[in-house]
């Protein structure tokens, strides 16, 4: 089943550091009129911490890197070794008035179609493997995905505030090679519509930097 009517993908050329990478989906989520698929890389070796999060948990938990604070919720996250992206839902559509387990499971359902087309084995999670650990893939909650080895394969963060739904995704079965990684996305893209175009977008270089400088700033980072 689609899930949305219209999609549109954004494979981002712009290999990213954190704090600009987390800029773009908050922007993308002001300027965005139709559901955009993005997916993207790290430039340098980052980690980000969920919105809710324990700075002094997430680094005792990943050495060597540098640290970024998502507006979304979720998990410690080592990027250095994930596939991710992030769909941007404007308010108005369906998905984004749905309760948080049901947006997440309906991302992930189609994911879990995308991954098993590779040949990974993947299946949702019931909650039933939840640790609590403060690091993302060693804490399978509701509706991750679960590889056939019994570990975390994909997790996300979600915020939602008047102007949509925001929906960050990480996968560990990360795809080194330029064919692949796009090969995924465009895999995803229409597990998730029938209706795709792809998505260019020229970035206002002063409104970016003002959500960068934000996301920055030692205080937004440590805040917790």
């Amino acid at each position: 089943m689609e899930v949305f009517k219209k999609l549109q993908l954004w494979i981002d050329p712009i290999v990213r550091s954190g704090p600009e990478a987390m800029a773009v989906d908050e922007w993308l989520l002001e300027i965005a009129t139709l559901p955009v698929l993005r997916v993207y890389r790290w430039h340098g070796d980052w980690a980000s911490v969920g919105y809710f999060g324990k700075i002094a948990s997430a680094r005792a938990s990943i050495d060597g890197v540098r640290w970024v604070r998502r507006w979304t919720g979720g998990g410690t996250v080592d990027h250095r070794v994930d596939w991710t992206y992030s769909v941007v839902v404007p308010q108005g559509e369906p998905l984004a008035s749905l309760r948080g387990s049901e947006s997440y499971r309906a991302i992930h359902a189609a994911l879990a179609d995308t991954l098993t087309a590779e040949g990974i084995g993947a299946h949702m999670s019931r909650g039933a493997e939840e640790t609590g650990a403060a690091l993302c893939f060693e804490n399978p909650v509701s509706h991750d995905l679960i590889g056939g080895d019994g570990r975390k394969l994909a997790g996300a963060g979600q915020r939602r505030s008047r102007l949509g739904l925001l929906h960050q995704g990480s996968v560990a079965a990360a795809c080194c090679d330029d064919g692949a990684f796009q090969k995924r996305a465009e895999t995803l893209v229409d597990r998730l519509s029938r209706t795709v175009e792809l998505f260019s977008l020229r970035l206002d270089p002063q409104s970016l930097a003002q959500k960068v400088a934000r996301y920055e700033r030692s205080e937004w980072t440590n805040r917790r």
